[in-house]
């Protein structure tokens, strides 16, 4: 993650009073130290698009700041609508920042001197072609792989709406027969329609080849496996994705306890699909799953939480834990 010039923590070591100067010293050092721990605002106003990944993160960023003494607001709109609100103040972070997929936004706002980037906030975030995990363990580990499976796959890959970016990519892959799939089709369906054939596909045990992501439910109910991609149909490096948190700059510059929090706070590519799974398929309650997550990962809200401090400079940990 990116190292971000926060102001350095102030330490006073206690020791002999040696009379009326000593002790106001000392007064003067605890002052010190509450000032520089307090950020200017107590709000934090978050981007979040209706995708379940950040929704459930924004939840648990909520749950976490609020015995910290902040609030957290929430502008429901999509990414590039978000980055405009950031660039004209209207909103604080976003923590979905994908890239490349983002890239024209991303580039105008950075551009322009709008928003600082904190690195990633999830590791392991990757697209590309897949199959579930029983075709992987029959030796399909790269999209090099199908065409010569090509009946077993009946000649199919299966995708989300036509017009997507993603659908885009994998079209040109046919249609300049890269791994040899130019005599393939594209099955291009809604996310959920392309997601039910994989289920049934699963439930019959017949083999099939389909656009992923990760972090998504997906990965866990699917046991899905996205393919080594050398050609780099859907990006380079196999088609790793940056998922980032960005805040507006002068923003992060006027808060940096908040900062700070905000630039700690990753989660692996696995935690995310967990928590998706639990809020988008099986629907259970927001808060419920942000709470049981961080009731049940107490080292990593440590980790988030390292010399971060309440906004009146008390012990940011001790005040989380005393709230789950």
């Amino acid at each position: 993650m990116t190292t971000t010039p926060y102001p350095l923590t102030l330490t006073t070591k206690h020791g002999a009073r040696r009379g009326l100067l000593a002790l106001a010293t000392l007064l003067l050092g605890t002052a010190s130290l509450a000032a520089s721990a307090q950020d200017k605002d107590d709000e934090l106003t978050l981007i979040v698009p209706p995708w379940p990944g950040v929704t459930v993160k924004s939840e648990i960023v909520a749950q976490i700041l609020a015995p910290l003494g902040y609030d957290v607001e929430r502008q429901e709109v999509s990414s590039t609508v978000g980055y405009n609100t950031l660039t004209t103040g209207d909103s604080d972070a976003f923590l979905a920042g994908w890239l490349p997929a983002q890239k024209d936004s991303y580039d105008a706002a950075m551009a322009a001197g709008a928003i600082t980037d904190l690195g990633n906030n999830v590791t392991g975030a990757r697209m590309g072609f897949a199959v579930p995990g029983y075709v992987y363990e029959a030796g399909i580990h790269s999209a090099a792989d199908l065409a010569a499976h090509a009946e077993q796959f009946d000649e199919t890959v299966y995708s989300i709406e036509s017009g997507s970016t993603v659908s885009d990519m994998l079209n040109g892959a046919i249609d300049n027969d890269i791994y040899g799939l130019g005599d393939w089709d594209a099955m291009e369906s809604s996310t959920p329609g392309m997601l039910s054939e994989v289920r049934a596909a699963q439930r019959e045990q017949r083999w099939i080849a389909f656009y992923g992501w990760t972090p998504h439910w997906m990965v866990p109910e699917f046991d899905t496996h996205i393919l080594a991609d050398p050609e780099s149909v859907f990006g380079p490096d196999n088609g790793a994705s940056d998922v980032k948190t960005v805040v507006r700059t002068a923003y992060a510059e006027a808060n940096p306890n908040l900062a700070r929090f905000l630039d700690q706070l990753v989660f692996s590519s696995e935690e995310q699909s967990g928590f998706i799974l639990d809020y988008s398929l099986k629907e259970r309650d927001l808060d419920e799953v942000a709470h049981d997550w961080l009731a049940a990962n107490p080292d990593r809200l440590a980790e988030f939480l390292a010399d971060v401090t309440t906004r009146d400079g008390e012990d940011a940990l001790a005040a989380v834990k005393a709230s789950l």
